[in-house]
């Protein structure tokens, strides 16, 4: 099974002409390749998996995404 995570972009760059980007994912920031979705930019959330944004999302879906996993991991928490 696989499992991409949304988060948001903080900053972009284009080093060596290959697009990254520093992503928070609550809290936890990473740096991703955001070379397939050249439409994303800075204050956007994206769709990533395993370094790789996968697609643009828009905030209200990426936020009801972050609350489903928050809410799941809760109660994984207490079980």
């Amino acid at each position: 099974m696989c499992l991409s995570l949304p988060g948001k972009i903080l900053s972009i760059s284009n080093d060596d002409g290959f697009g990254m980007a520093v992503v928070d994912f609550g809290g936890v920031k990473r740096d991703i390749c955001v070379e397939w979705v050249p439409e994303a930019k800075i204050g956007d959330y994206v769709l990533a998996h395993v370094g790789t944004a996968l697609s643009c999302m828009d905030e209200k879906s990426a936020l009801e995404n972050i609350n489903a996993l928050n809410e799941l991991s809760n109660k994984l928490d207490k079980a």
